[in-house]
């Protein structure tokens, strides 16, 4: 009896032996795996981070080439006045709150170009100094990037319901309007032709 017991020990001893290796050898393994799945995704998760920071530093420089484009490619600049502004279509709030507005009515290009900005109260005044220029002074106005030269020819005052200053002309013509200073039924309007150099 004793014999047989110290057998069937031995026996019990070798398969739970057994099986803690078996179950040792499972965890180890599986924990190794795990450990280089988790060290794969740690590494992966990292370059996914580069490679939106990367991304988002080529869009940053996309954008900038971009308003860079649109500031050449329409925009006004009037040299008297250091002013230089994006124009943008339109002439609602909005438009207004960024950019030089364009009146839609009127033409981009040849003809009478008309275009409206604020003056003083505004989170961007284009036209805040607009009231200083004169006869014989420069606008350069540039669309789709050609550059046209305008000379001031005219500088009035006009109600705010005389729109006749925007109709097309056979010249080509700038016209600027903007608000009068405390006379809410007043617009301030400055016209320009363009400069034809002699001998074109």
């Amino acid at each position: 009896m004793f014999k047989y017991s110290s057998i069937y020990i031995n026996i019990l001893s070798f398969f739970i032996s057994l099986i803690i290796f078996i179950f040792t050898q499972i965890f180890f393994t599986n924990y190794d795996t795990f450990m280089h799945k988790s060290s794969l995704k740690a590494r992966f998760e990292v370059e996914n981070v580069v490679q939106e920071a990367k991304e988002q530093v080529n869009t940053n420089e996309i954008t900038k080439e971009k308003i860079t484009e649109n500031l050449d490619a329409w925009c006004l600049d009037i040299p008297k006045i250091n002013l230089k502004a994006n124009i943008n279509e339109g002439t609602t709030k909005e438009v207004m709150e960024n950019y030089i507005g364009h009146f839609e009515e009127t033409t981009k290009e040849n003809g009478n170009v008309g275009l409206a900005a604020h003056n003083r109260g505004y989170k961007n005044n284009y036209f805040q100094r607009i009231k200083e220029l004169q006869e014989g002074d420069s606008i350069f106005y540039t669309y789709k990037g050609e550059t046209k030269e305008y000379i001031v020819t005219k500088h009035v005052i006009i109600k705010d319901t005389d729109w006749s200053y925007l109709q097309d002309t056979d010249k080509n013509t700038i016209t600027l309007i903007t608000c009068v200073e405390n006379e809410p039924e007043y617009r301030r309007c400055i016209q320009g032709e363009e400069k034809i150099e002699s001998g074109v």
